[in-house]
């Protein structure tokens, strides 16, 4: 039983541990995190087709402290969200709203968001959240595979080369650093949990 309480993630928590409560408490925590990444998504430096924000950092957070179904429907909800035309991306309203924008330059990176975050929120539920070089491990690894991700659907739309250039290299260096700054401050929170 020790070993299972354990291995949850840091919002386990806050959770009621059943019933209404539960769930409500959950969709409050899924809404909350995609205001999170919306405005995680409108914090940006304009470059191109792809402009830096502080999305990643924040797909990372939300995926570490809520767990793989937690932190999944999340990024699925805030998906929704802008399927359906609510201003939450990164070049909403100005570059398109909806499908249509999600089709554009950055899709294959909204989607490799999930993956990321499943990734992430697979290494919280087996207590990685606790240890800064696991977690980092963790989430190198679904930077990597939403990079690639990103990566393939750009270069459909741009080419490769074009997609390299605009859609990796700027992002390698500060990517690094919120995916380092993301593996520190989870385990730092958990740290502190057990001091109190």
């Amino acid at each position: 039983m020790a070993i299972a309480t354990t291995m949850r993630p840091l919002v386990s928590l806050t959770l009621p541990d059943r019933g209404a409560a539960r769930l409500a408490t959950q969709l409050f925590l899924a809404l909350a995190g995609t205001l999170l990444l919306t405005l995680s998504a409108k914090a940006k430096v304009v470059l191109g087709p792809v402009d830096i924000s502080l999305q990643t950092l924040a797909v990372l957070l939300i995926a570490s402290a809520f767990g793989l179904r937690l932190g999944v429907a999340t990024l699925l909800l805030y998906l929704a969200e802008g399927a359906m035309g609510w201003p939450v991306f990164q070049g909403t309203p100005e570059k398109g709203i909806g499908i249509a924008y999600m089709l554009g330059s950055t899709g294959g990176y909204l989607a490799g968001f999930v993956v990321m975050a499943a990734i992430a929120g697979w290494a919280a539920d087996r207590g990685w959240d606790r240890n800064p070089f696991k977690l980092f491990g963790a989430m190198l690894t679904g930077e990597v595979v939403m990079m690639a991700m990103g990566f393939a659907w750009l270069a459909m739309l741009i080419g490769p080369e074009k997609s390299w250039q605009f859609g990796v290299l700027p992002f390698i260096v500060g990517d690094l650093i919120k995916v380092a700054l993301a593996a520190s401050l989870v385990p730092a929170v958990w740290a502190l949990l057990k001091r109190g």
